[in-house]
């Protein structure tokens, strides 16, 4: 039995995290650790997990999760994990982080789009980047996960097809994506309360969002050239879910029948990703409070254009769940296990 620890359990994400691993058949939860004065009954931050989880959220304690744990999901904010991980890679536990502090390689990048110097560059390449469906083989033989962002995964996933065709312009890439609320973490802001969000749409941080750096990178590696998207967020209206419109030009005029076997074959063996049939698109409720991406194409011969939508849940297969599937991935688990 695996024993499994989360910092930062008060989150969104440690609070999906928490349900997953409690009903998982390998696995042991044994830790929860977060910023607090004193140890507290997780039942009592969650009510949902009263007479479930029998477990307190105790203040973080290095002896504590070493002692606890074999792996542990640093679920933390961005800038933060980098003061956690060492010590833990020290003494040899496997991580899986859900921050941003490992998925860039370049750290004059992360300090450019995060505005802090890094400070465990020594273990940037350490951490393979988690996104199962591009790196398993090398997940499988990690220690150090660093798990995609919620906007990359959809992004990736949706465009990396096409690229690794050759058919797709790789200048040029628009993506309009849009997510729900939960996506900005717990933060008290006013743009993220009621009265601003609902019976509201606008987008922010047009090509300037963090996770543009990121989306970069994996499409650049995929393509072994570089990669400059457009990448345009939004903010729905709703508590949870992504999804993004890909417009991807066509170097020359290629069916929607190829493209879309192209985009099938890609994924004929990947449990969390469904290729949806021409004429069919996929939407949010399709794929809330479970790890799969839906993805489904349009295609336009005369303007030479592919366009794609790309579904998933920003806190399962965009932080929580595709953490699990790392663990699965790392531990020797069979993929799906706790997540169907």
């Amino acid at each position: 039995m695996l024993k499994v620890g989360i910092i930062g359990a008060r989150g969104f994400t440690g609070e999906e995290l928490t349900k997953i691993l409690m009903r998982h058949p390998h696995v042991r939860l044994t830790y929860l650790a977060a910023t607090l004065e004193k140890p507290e009954d997780i039942g009592r931050i969650f009510p949902a997990l009263r007479g479930v989880v029998h477990l307190k959220c105790e203040p973080f304690s290095v002896e504590r999760a070493v002692e606890k744990c074999d792996l542990l999901f640093l679920a933390l904010p961005h800038t933060v994990s980098m003061d956690f991980a060492p010590k833990l890679i020290k003494r040899h536990k496997k991580i899986v982080d859900l921050s941003a502090d490992y998925r860039l390689k370049n750290p004059a990048v992360y300090k450019q789009w995060y505005h802090k110097t890094h400070k465990d560059v020594r273990n940037l390449k350490a951490f393979v980047y988690g996104l199962p469906e591009l790196y398993r083989q090398r997940i499988r033989k990690a220690a150090c996960v660093a798990n995609p962002g919620c906007y990359p995964t959809a992004a990736i996933l949706g465009i990396v097809p096409a690229l690794v065709a050759g058919f797709a312009d790789k200048d040029g890439i628009i993506i309009d994506a849009k997510s729900g609320v939960s996506g900005a973490g717990k933060k008290v802001a006013a743009e993220y309360i009621y009265l601003h969000v609902n019976e509201n749409f606008r987008g922010y941080k047009f090509n300037v969002h963090q996770h543009s750096p990121e989306i970069n990178q994996e499409l650049s590696r995929a393509s072994i050239s570089r990669v400059d998207v457009a990448f345009c967020p939004h903010l729905l209206p709703v508590s949870r879910g992504i999804l993004e419109t890909i417009y991807i030009r066509l170097k020359k005029s290629v069916s929607a029948a190829k493209i879309l076997d192209v985009y099938k074959k890609f994924y004929k063996r990947e449990p969390f990703v469904r290729v949806r049939e021409l004429g069919e698109l996929p939407q949010l409720s399709d794929v809330t409070y479970t790890n799969f991406c839906d993805v489904g194409i349009v295609v336009d011969e005369k303007k030479r254009l592919l366009i794609v939508i790309s579904v998933i849940d920003n806190l399962l297969k965009g932080a929580a769940g595709q953490a699990v599937q790392n663990m699965n991935i790392m531990c020797g688990f069979e993929e799906r296990t706790a997540l169907v």
